[in-house]
């Protein structure tokens, strides 16, 4: 019986584009549907119960959620295509940790630039977020991907926050192309990837979407 595979997502989502990234890369055909989170779908509340978030996978009637560990999942699922772990304990060890401080760190970071409600506030937010790019880039050093010669874990878990970079540098005034230029040239690579381009949405439209929710959270 062909696998049955169901993405429950809303689209700005980086954590979404991840899952949609590693189903992409891996061939994995699915269905989407896009989760109105002001009035979320019975579907995602009984699947996922605990969290009631997006994104959230349902494989054969079996739901998954949190986005790194359906990556991984999906990975350990489908090991015929390229593998995104490495095949050693201690390389995946050292690629779940990257995955983890982007998830921990940047996200966060991201976040408080583009909603921040004082300058303050906005300028704490900037710093942490170039500090966390900056020890990023130095963990990816001259490598090609973080991964090596091909995409691996850490490149589906931090490239989808690519996507939010126009919005960061809008709102934060910064750039991030001169702050952390190995970054931005590792993002542009990936996106050479038909998979990547497929999988991440245009920066200006994540854009549009970060003015019409700072209208709605009242921030100036």
């Amino acid at each position: 019986m062909a696998d049955e595979i169901t993405l429950l997502d809303f689209w700005p989502s980086p954590f979404g584009m991840r899952v949609r990234l590693a189903l992409t890369l891996k061939g994995i055909d699915y269905i989407y549907k896009e989760e109105n989170l002001q009035q979320k779908s019975d579907l995602l509340l009984k699947s996922n119960p605990i969290h009631k978030k997006i994104p959230t996978m349902i494989h054969n009637g079996n739901p998954i959620s949190e986005s790194l560990i359906m990556v991984q999942y999906i990975d350990e699922t489908w090991p015929k295509s390229s593998s995104l772990l490495p095949s050693d304990p201690y390389g995946r060890s050292q690629s779940r940790f990257w995955a983890d401080y982007v998830d921990k760190k940047v996200y966060d970071c991201g976040r408080r630039t583009c909603f921040a409600k004082s300058p303050e506030e906005g300028d704490a937010a900037v710093k942490e977020l170039l500090e966390c790019l900056k020890v990023v880039e130095c963990e990816l050093g001259e490598k090609l991907y973080f991964g090596g010669e091909n995409l691996g874990y850490v490149d589906v878990a931090l490239v989808p926050f690519y996507s939010w970079f126009y919005a960061y540098e809008s709102f934060g005034g910064l750039s991030i192309r001169d702050e952390c230029p190995k970054i931005v040239a590792w993002a542009k690579r990936c996106l050479e990837n038909e998979s990547v381009a497929k999988s991440l949405p245009d920066q200006q439209k994540i854009y549009e979407f970060v003015v019409t929710m700072r209208k709605k959270f009242g921030v100036e």
